[in-house]
């Protein structure tokens, strides 16, 4: 989405041009800005620095090439309203990146800094960049000195597997291995004794109603009920957009007013395109199940052959449906072929 400010865009330029202008002066040694940066980063629980038009300045400053990359997540806090852009997720998943990447290399933290910069604060580093949309990640590498050219954006299919497919793209650009991502525990230790504390004190009552049959367990319509929610849950991708964080429907660059439900390219599934072709494979499943035990107890031939033909029907409109989103979606097309005996 386009990032919007009151400044002119005449006022905009002459604070890039006096932040080109500045960052000419005498240039800072190296030691002093890893160290600057070091302490920096100390600071930080994640180990993501906060990236101010200065400070950059100073880095700039250093002669290319320099002694370490630059990773920097664009921000803007005006925008972390707006749900299509998870902006505060991908903002937690790259801090997950930047933790993971100092606890698995204490030896090579210094080849690579990584950095968040806010447009309110930073409106002169953005122009620099050339930043106007969000969200945005940048990689710094250190032979860079026109940043809009030599800088290397994070694309669209980096930021679908969240902090793995960035830390991917990391090891990629700079050689760097970023190591395993140590994401925190769904639940805290005081929650899991509290979970057992109560576990325990129900077993007892829970065990007493089992033996006289009288729990929701005896009740098959339940667990055909469940049967078919983790057959959906496990066929539309839900896992993935619960681990992932994935939106159910994302902005179209193009025209921020028109949502996108369907993304084209392997490299990123919305939620909304999982659940549909969920919703496809549990309707063929489900006609299949109505079909081996409702419809083979009706006596009635006819009626049997039409509700035959109208699964038949369904059935293949529903698997033509997935097959054309697929090969729309990867470009890997199916095709049938006759039997050779047939031919």
């Amino acid at each position: 989405m386009a990032i919007s400010s009151t400044p002119t865009a005449a006022a905009l330029l002459l604070i890039t041009i006096l932040f080109l202008l500045t960052t000419h002066g005498t240039p800072l040694s190296s030691d002093t800005i890893v160290s600057e940066l070091s302490s920096l980063r100390s600071q930080s629980s994640t180990g993501v620095i906060h990236l101010t038009d200065s400070l950059l300045r100073r880095i700039l400053s250093l002669p290319t090439p320099r002694p370490f990359h630059s990773l920097i997540f664009f921000d803007a806090h005006q925008l972390h309203s707006k749900p299509e852009l998870s902006l505060p997720a991908l903002k937690s998943e790259f801090s997950l990146v930047s933790s993971s990447f100092q606890s698995n290399n204490p030896n090579e933290n210094p080849q690579l800094f990584f950095f968040d910069i806010e447009f309110q604060e930073s409106q002169a580093s953005f122009a620099l960049f050339g930043v106007n949309s969000l969200p945005h990640i940048r990689l710094i590498p250190p032979t860079a000195s026109d940043l809009k050219s030599d800088s290397i954006q994070m694309d669209a299919s980096d930021l679908s597997r969240m902090a793995e497919s960035m830390a991917e793209f990391i090891e990629s650009r700079t050689k760097l291995s970023v190591g395993p991502i140590n994401r925190p525990p769904i639940i805290s230790k005081k929650q899991i004794m509290f979970i057992v504390a109560v576990v325990l004190i129900w077993t007892p009552f829970f065990v007493k109603k089992l033996i006289s049959g009288n729990t929701i367990f005896n009740d098959k319509n339940i667990w055909m009920a469940g049967a078919i929610f983790v057959y959906f849950f496990s066929v539309s991708g839900a896992m993935f957009n619960i681990i992932r964080k994935m939106p159910m429907f994302m902005a179209d660059r193009q025209d921020p007013s028109k949502l996108v439900f369907f993304y084209q390219g392997s490299g990123m599934q919305l939620g909304a395109e999982g659940f549909s072709i969920g919703f496809l494979y549990t309707i063929v499943g489900l006609l299949l199940a109505f079909v081996t035990h409702v419809l083979v107890r009706v006596k009635n031939r006819t009626v049997q052959r039409l509700v035959m033909i109208f699964v038949m029907f369904v059935s293949f409109w529903a698997v033509k449906k997935v097959v054309f989103l697929d090969n729309w979606k990867t470009g890997y097309g199916i095709h049938g072929y006759w039997p050779s005996s047939w031919q």
